[in-house]
């Protein structure tokens, strides 16, 4: 398979992740441009940030004034499956993965994206995995510019309504496997329980700092109940 014809296929493949990115992203735009930011920054964070969670809690630490140290805490926590996903495709890559290759490729590991490469038979190249990450990329920053201009024109109800696809979206995500694993649906209520006691019983406790601790103190307490299984060889 030519260069040419591997990226058309990544390209190809990508459509739907793009389509889905357009949607979702518009309701990140909304968040930003309420949280105070223009739409060109709020654009900027999609084209340098692949990562809905994380540009979500992101746009929190900046609205309220939160320290860099918060942000850099916030973004490892949410993040850091991503270096998880990153190891596990790197088991898949063809040997033209040279370093710089690895390190753009790296830019746009997203679940979606993890999901389709890792679903591909045969080694990953390149050209296909630049493909996917280019369709999505605009898909995702195309969408968080019309939501940001959109939130700039239309009346605050109205945005008030929209800002809500971003979160629909996690909604989706947590619901089908919660119904399918007690475990996750413990980790979910516990991190629910405890995002609720930090915001209304710890009001003086930032978003930022909220997200680490019912993040980290969930996933422990899931993995204190439900320890996972030694497979046998």
């Amino acid at each position: 398979m030519s260069r040419f014809s591997g990226f058309l296929k990544g390209l190809v493949q990508g459509i739907p992740i793009g389509l889905g990115y357009l949607s979702v992203s518009f309701g990140f735009g909304i968040m930003a441009v309420r949280a105070g930011l223009s739409v060109g920054e709020a654009s900027l964070i999609s084209l340098t940030n692949l990562t809905s969670a994380g540009q979500a809690a992101g746009v929190d630490v900046i609205a309220s004034n939160g320290s860099l140290l918060e942000m850099a805490l916030v973004q490892l926590t949410i993040n850091i499956r991503y270096a998880l996903m990153a190891l596990s495709l790197s088991q898949k890559l063809d040997n033209s993965f040279t370093l710089p290759h690895r390190l753009l490729a790296a830019y746009g590991i997203t679940d979606e994206i993890f999901g389709v490469c890792i679903a591909e038979e045969g080694k990953l190249k390149p050209a296909f995995m630049y493909g996917i990450i280019l369709i999505a990329t605009i898909g995702w920053v195309l969408g968080t510019f019309l939501g940001a201009a959109a939130g700039e024109l239309l009346p605050a109800p109205v945005t008030a309504a929209l800002g809500i696809v971003l979160y629909g979206m996690f909604i989706a995500i947590i619901i089908p496997p919660s119904r399918k694993s007690k475990s996750i649906l413990c980790v979910v209520l516990a991190a629910a329980a405890l995002s609720c006691i930090c915001k209304y019983l710890i009001p003086a406790l930032s978003s930022g700092f909220a997200v680490i601790i019912c993040a980290i103190a969930a996933s422990v307490l899931g993995a204190l109940l439900f320890p996972r299984e030694e497979e046998d060889a």
